[in-house]
Order: structure tokens, then sequence, then C-alpha cells
């Protein structure tokens, strides 16, 4: 298995408790991360040495990515051979070494269709020919790829069956050492290094505009643990060491996090549908290097780039990107949630219509899609 980044180590980690049952005895191995390691998972690798989103990002990290597919397509391919290869998500790297591997003969698996309804739709042949059968997290994707002669199933979103359908917002506050009277704003600047560097200072700049207008707010952050300095240290660049009192960075419980909060300012990504699985109204907002905006925004064939308007096909709310992402757009439209209850409750309902529509018994149609797979 290979899961690129903090999401896929989420998934993949989920999906091997199934496993484990289905077959006992299992080993699993190759890159993933902490959660998938507790699984029993033999992490040859950590997967957040291939957290890495944009072009100009993947070309400063390029050689070290290629030495390590290298690497690792030899380990598979020189000793005993795998039963079955499973790329978690990361397609840019998992979809080549796919390809390698079943060319000799390995079985392969993609779980998470790659996004060819939102960009890059050539993807589409590289994934035929990478991979026996899809495992898809969202409902209209095995029809999209049964167009084009690709096997897979639907098997439901892991994260809806694990968030539950009416989260506990007093217990996390309780948890998380807040009062249930406070007003809280959760602040997700993302999970991977280049994600803070863009949008951490500019997420906390907008936290003391907001602060300005409303003094009772309390700001929380759940942390990487490999990234809460740099999460610190871009506070204290926008002026937090002022404010220390309304400002609460803890380690990991992203969950807690946002089942505790009022309105999440949130970089887009995997975290912004478990953000609407917990049915709080979000302001999503994205920076990168320039080079690599302008060449994602070519590709890009839907209006939406956040997951929650993607699935729901209709702006529901709000996305604030690049040059749009200012300290003073932000602030503003937290603040514009916080003023709107009877908006904040409609989408409630239509994220509870969405986590409905995502709720499927993953790890069983995993499990019986992969044993179809390994018997052909």
């Amino acid at each position: 298995m290979v899961a690129g980044e903090t999401s896929g180590d989420l998934l993949a980690s989920l999906l091997l408790q199934g496993f484990q049952a289905r077959w006992p005895g299992l080993r699993s191995a190759g890159i993933g991360g902490p959660r998938m390691v507790e699984q029993g998972f033999e992490a040859w690798w950590p997967s957040e040495k291939l957290a890495v989103r944009g072009y100009w990002e993947v070309l400063r990290h390029y050689r070290g990515i290629v030495g390590i597919r290298k690497e690792l397509r030899r380990r598979l391919l020189s000793g005993p051979r795998p039963d079955l290869f499973m790329g978690v998500d990361a397609p840019d790297f998992n979809l080549s070494l796919e390809a390698d591997l079943k060319a000799q003969g390995v079985k392969t698996v993609h779980f998470v269709c790659p996004s060819i309804w939102a960009w890059r739709p050539d993807r589409v042949h590289t994934i035929r020919q990478s991979t026996n059968h899809v495992l898809c997290i969202f409902p209209f994707e095995p029809e999209l790829l049964a167009q084009h002669g690709i096997a897979s199933t639907y098997v439901g979103h892991p994260l809806a069956s694990t968030i539950p359908m009416q989260p506990d917002r007093a217990a996390a506050r309780v948890r998380l050492g807040l009062s249930i009277e406070d007003t809280v704003v959760a602040i997700l600047p993302g999970s991977r290094v280049s994600e803070v560097q863009y949008l951490a200072r500019v997420f906390f700049e907008a936290a003391v505009l907001a602060l300005r207008e409303r003094p009772d707010l309390k700001f929380v952050v759940p942390a990487i643990p490999g990234l809460r300095a740099a999460i610190e240290a871009a506070a204290r660049q926008a002026g937090f060491e002022r404010l220390a009192s309304a400002l609460l960075i803890v380690d990991g419980q992203s969950h807690a996090v946002l089942a505790a909060c009022d309105v999440t300012l949130i970089a887009s990504g995997t975290a912004t549908l478990e953000a609407a699985l917990f049915k709080r109204p979000m302001v999503i907002a994205y920076k990168m290097n320039a080079l690599s905006w302008q060449i994602m925004r070519r590709k890009q064939l839907q209006p939406w780039v956040g997951l929650p308007n993607i699935l729901c096909g209709e702006w529901v709310v709000p996305e604030l990107l690049q040059d749009a992402a200012t300290p003073q757009a932000l602030a503003q439209s937290v603040l514009a949630w916080l003023d709107a209850p009877e908006r904040t409750q409609a989408l409630a309902q239509r994220f509870t219509d969405l986590h409905q529509t995502l709720t499927r018994d993953t790890v069983a149609l995993s499990t019986d899609a992969i044993q179809t797979v390994l018997a052909r």
C-alpha cells in the first residue's frame, strides 16, 4: 500500500481494520502514516515524504520522490511479489507505479478515484492502464469510469461511517477545555508544509481582524505535531502573542475541533469534507505558488474547488482562493456565518443529506471488490 499524506493515512487505516478481519495473518507494507502503523502496517517510508501539492512544489522535491518510487518498485518486484498493490489517493505517485506493477503481473487496486470530473480528464487513460479496479468514494464516479472501460465499485466514504450523523458539540468542548457558551472558530491551515507556509499566517491575520469585531471569539487549531512549530510561528507573526487567551493550539484532534466549533476557516482538501460531515459552516481558502496556481486554473473543469460545493453542485460555502484570500475577506466571511443562524441551519440539513448519501459499509464493499480481483 502507498498512502501519500495525512488524509490517505486516515482512509487506509480504516480499510486495514477490515482487511485484518477478512484475511487473518495479512501482511501489509509500503508507504504509510502513524494511523496505518497502529493497524500493523510496516511503513518503509513515512507518508509525509509524498505530502507535496502544486507543480512548483513537486519540482522542488522531484528527485527525492522519484528515488523513493524507483526503490519501492525494485523492492516489490525483486523479492516475493505482493498478492495485491493498493494505491491510496496520491495519483501522481501511485498511478505510474501501479502501471509498472500491473505490467509485471501484480494485481492493482486504486482507492479514491482521481478527480477526472474536476480537472485533468485525460488522466482516465492512465487509470485504465494502471489499475485492475478502482474503489470510488463518490456515487457518480463508477458510471463515469465505466464509459472508459474501467472496472470500479462505489464503496462510500469511510469517514461518513466514522463521523456521527449528529456530532456531540458539548462533549467535544469538554474534551478541549472550552465552555459551551464560547463562540468557537476552528482554524485548519492544512496538513502539508507548503499549505502552512502559504495559509497559516493569513488565517491568523484574519482571526485578529475578526477579534476586533467580536472580542468574545475563541480560535482552536488542530496541529499535526510536525507542523506545530510552524503554526505557532505564524500565530506570533500575525500578532497573536498579545491575544494568547483567544487561541488554543492542540496536537491533532481535528475531529474534536470540528465537532466543537461554530464555524471553520479551512484549507481546501479532504478536511472540508470532514467539516461538512460534522455539519459545520466553513470558509474555504487556498494559496499556492503563483505558477502552480496558473497551471491548475487552466485545467479546472468546474467552477468549484471545495468538495462540499462540488458534491452539492452549487455554492453552498464560500471559496476564497489565491489573491482573493486576504485577511479582510476571510474575516468578513467567517463573521457572516456567525451572523446568519438560519443560513447555518439550512446548510446543516444539506450536509446531513450529503452524509447519508456517502454512508455505506465501505470496508465490506472494499474487501468484496478486492477478493473478486484476487480471484480472477
